[in-house]
């Protein structure tokens, strides 16, 4: 393909993954692959799908807090969090390759999947009335550790952050947003570091990132309309998917 049809395609593929991942994540199981199609490095490929997520993530980000579904009491207190284990995944991910993490992710995917099946009115309604210190402390151990996680490797980051603030009592809307704050925080700080080692390709970013900007205000438009009865159904798909597409790479 020539530079522009190149360039077509990533905004494509990136209007979907942001469209998915601004609701329950997963959307790097579309954008990275498609990166990595042009023929850079996986590195310089991270870099660069971290550049044009930031921006999807950050369109997400503001349309869930102008909405009032963000708790940013809570936030303000795990954002950092986020923001600095994705800047130790990043250094990390520089010298250790992260497929070994694969067999590890699959089994978490499928346990968090059926869980949620289970689990018939999980997440219909808040139950989440402030957190006790023991779950403030868990909290925050989660916070930084999917934020090292997803600077260093990334699939199901979104689903696991979704998941993680489901367990403590929001409803799916409410964990959908609190969850983009984060993954918001793990993005910018992972695109920063990147940036700065000079592994992004910005020919390629900067027009999927334009992409990723209206796939998401798309995506979270449409999870605040139809609320739980989509969000549930969508996250329950996507974590099913990653975990197929998981195996799939591991059996390759």
């Amino acid at each position: 393909m020539d530079d522009v049809s190149i360039i077509v395609f990533l905004m494509v593929m990136g209007f979907l993954a942001s469209f998915i991942d601004s609701v329950v994540g997963g959307g790097g199981m579309v954008s990275l692959p498609a990166i990595l199609f042009t023929g850079i490095s996986p590195v310089a490929a991270l870099g660069t799908n971290k550049v044009a997520a930031v921006m999807g993530a950050l369109t997400s980000f503001a349309a869930f807090v102008r909405s009032g579904k963000v708790d940013l009491a809570l936030i303000k207190i795990l954002f950092p969090l986020s923001f600095v284990g994705s800047l130790c995944g990043v250094l990390v991910v520089r010298q250790i390759p992260p497929d070994f993490l694969r067999p590890m992710v699959i089994v978490l995917l499928l346990a968090v999947t059926v869980y949620s099946l289970k689990r018939k009115d999980w997440g219909e309604t808040s139950s989440y009335g402030g957190l006790t210190k023991k779950m403030l402390y868990m909290s925050c151990a989660a916070a930084f550790s999917l934020g090292v996680y997803d600077g260093f490797f990334g699939p199901g980051a979104g689903s696991f952050l979704l998941f993680a603030f489901l367990f403590i009592g929001f409803d799916f809307i409410g964990a959908a947003a609190n969850s983009r704050a984060l993954n918001f925080a793990s993005n910018i700080a992972a695109a920063l570091l990147f940036s700065y080692f000079d592994l992004v390709n910005y020919t390629y970013a900067l027009p999927m990132g334009v992409a990723m900007i209206l796939g998401a205000y798309c995506g979270t438009k449409m999870a605040l309309t139809k609320g739980v009865g989509y969000v549930k159904p969508l996250f329950i798909a996507m974590t099913t998917v990653l975990i197929g597409k998981q195996l799939w790479d591991l059996l390759k």
